[in-house]
Order: C-alpha cells, then sequence, then structure tokens
C-alpha cells in the first residue's frame, strides 16, 4: 500500500461498545471528587500500567538482578503505575478534540467537562511527582535515561495526526522501562538490552495493532491513522508478523545472556500465548480485541518468569 489512500474494510461494531472510562473496581469507593481524576489517570484500567511496567520488569530480571535488585520491582511498578496516569492526562489534554468524535472515548472526564483542563495539568504534575520520587531510587545512568523518556512521551499524542504508525512510537515510549530496568542493574547498555528493547517495541507495535481494531470506523472518518487502518485487509498477518519479530530479537537477547538451548525454550510458553492472540483474533469484533489486547498482561508476566529464569541461571 502507498500514499494516503488506504481501503479499510467493512467493520462489525458491536452492539454495545466498551466505553473507555468505568466506575469499576476501588475506583467506585473513592469520594466523588475523587473519581473523575482516578478515570482521567485510567485508574480503572490497570492493564495500561502492567504493559508499561512489564519491559522494565524484563530489563532488571534478564540482566540478573532479581537476587539484589528486587526492591526496585516494586519502584518500577509504582512508577509504571504514576506515569501511565500522567501520560492519560497528558494525552487527553492534548487529544480531547478527538475523544469528542469517537464513541469509545467521548464520555471520558476531560471531553465530558467534568474535569476542567486547568484541573487536569495540576494533577498531571502531582502524578509527576511521585514519578520523581521513584526517579531518585536509580542510579544515575538509569535516571538519566528515564528523564530523556519525556521527549518522546511529550510528542506521542501527536503521532496518530501524521503518522500511519503511532503504534511504533508507543513501542518506542512504552518499552524505554526496559532500558532503565537493565541499566540500574548492569551499570552500562549492552548487546542483549537493545535487543530486547527492539522486541518489545515489537510487541507493543501488535498488541495495539489489536486494540485500535476497536476504533477502526471511527478514526477513518475522523481522519485518525493508527497501524489497524494502515493494515488494511492484513491485519491477523501484520499483527503475526510484528510478533514473530519480537520472539526472534528476545531469542536474540537470550542466547547472548546464557547460549544454551534451554535459554530459548524459556520463552515457548510467551511463543505459545502470542500465536494463540494471532489465530483467534476475531478482527470484526471489537470485543475480542480489546480482550485479545488485554491478554497481553498475562504474556508480559510469562515474558517476565523466562527473563527471571535465565537471567538468574547466568550469574
Amino acid at each position: 500500500m502507498t500514499g494516503d489512500a488506504v481501503t479499510t474494510p467493512a467493520v462489525t461494531t458491536p452492539a454495545i461498545t466498551t466505553p473507555d472510562s468505568e466506575l469499576r473496581g476501588l475506583v467506585r469507593y473513592l469520594p466523588r471528587v475523587a473519581r473523575p481524576f482516578a478515570l482521567l489517570a485510567r485508574f480503572d484500567r490497570p492493564i495500561g500500567w502492567w504493559l508499561l511496567y512489564w519491559p522494565g520488569a524484563w530489563g532488571l530480571l534478564l540482566a540478573g538482578g532479581l537476587r539484589e535488585h528486587w526492591p526496585l520491582l516494586l519502584w518500577l511498578l509504582l512508577g509504571a503505575i504514576a506515569m501511565r496516569g500522567a501520560g492519560c492526562v497528558y494525552n487527553d489534554i492534548v487529544d480531547r478534540d478527538l475523544d469528542a468524535q469517537v464513541e469509545r472515548t467521548r464520555n471520558r472526564p476531560l471531553v465530558s467537562g467534568v474535569v476542567s483542563v486547568k484541573a487536569a495539568w495540576v494533577w498531571l504534575v502531582a502524578l509527576s511527582l511521585v514519578g520523581l520520587l521513584v526517579l531518585v531510587q536509580l542510579p544515575l545512568l538509569a535516571a538519566v535515561i528515564a528523564v530523556s523518556s519525556l521527549a518522546p512521551v511529550a510528542a506521542y499524542p501527536f503521532m496518530k495526526r501524521i503518522t500511519w504508525w503511532p503504534q511504533a512510537w508507543l513501542g518506542i515510549v512504552f518499552s524505554w522501562a526496559l532500558l532503565v530496568g537493565w541499566t540500574a542493574v548492569a551499570g552500562r547498555v549492552e548487546w542483549p538490552m537493545f535487543l530486547l528493547y527492539g522486541g518489545s517495541i515489537a510487541w507493543v507495535i501488535g498488541y495495539d495493532t489489536i486494540y485500535a481494531l476497536q476504533d477502526r470506523e471511527d478514526d477513518a472518518l475522523i481522519g485518525v491513522r493508527s497501524s489497524a487502518r494502515r493494515m488494511g485487509g492484513h491485519v491477523r498477518g501484520g499483527v503475526a508478523a510484528f510478533y514473530t519479530f519480537a520472539m526472534a530479537l528476545w531469542a536474540a537477547a537470550f542466547w547472548m545472556v546464557r547460549p544454551d538451548v534451554f535459554a530459548i525454550a524459556a520463552l515457548v510458553p510467551m511463543a505459545g500465548q502470542l500465536g494463540w492472540q494471532t489465530v483467534t483474533l476475531r478482527v470484526e469484533d471489537g470485543g475480542d480485541a480489546l480482550a485479545k489486547f488485554r491478554s497481553n498482561r498475562f504474556a508480559g508476566l510469562l515474558m517476565a518468569l523466562a527473563c527471571a529464569a535465565v537471567g538468574t541461571a547466568s550469574l
């Protein structure tokens, strides 16, 4: 496919569109005044911070940090929750005009007017201060790498307006913690880290393409670009290709850390989970796309266990 002319196949919209913000879980028990801010930071949707957290955990674990640096796993989790929330607030500030035109996002707190833009900025600063608390727990190199993520994070909301591949930019951003986790343990950058990072980017492109299937019709109407629209009728094959590339890069990273066939075998459960996603994906069913996207929380855990096994055995 070339140019901007992309033919999007007809998509069957589910009878009920899953809303982007819901009063569920612990959020429903918060004071009424706090609920809109929790929804703005997507605290009702923990899948986002799990997906941000896992690459950081992978980097730390494959670098051999489980035994001596395990407290950093908890700090990275806190940082993922806070910074994912801050990123969502910033994204909603930038995208509030587009969100009003999409069925799934039109009830977000900023679009509905429940939270003002000024209050959203204050909330963004508060979440960023929690991120700062995590930052000071890191060694200098890891802290510098963490701070350098701010530029690509700030640019992300604009990518869907200028490129067909905003999912690739999201992969760069959502995988950044991997560089932080690795260098926090190793104290330097190394080739396995870059291979692990590249695989994580490919993984994010795959799962976020699945996520974008929910909005293809609305995105086409308002001119928002995505990999799901760019792939047209080849979404399943495209996702499979990115997942395969991710597995290849991860296998290379594992081999560099521990050149042993059993190290590669540790990736089999992750490969099976990603294969299940692509084989059973119903492209025209937004509900199934959301379920497959959310299953990557479990995929991240499988990868973390593999990284822990190989990283620990290599010490």
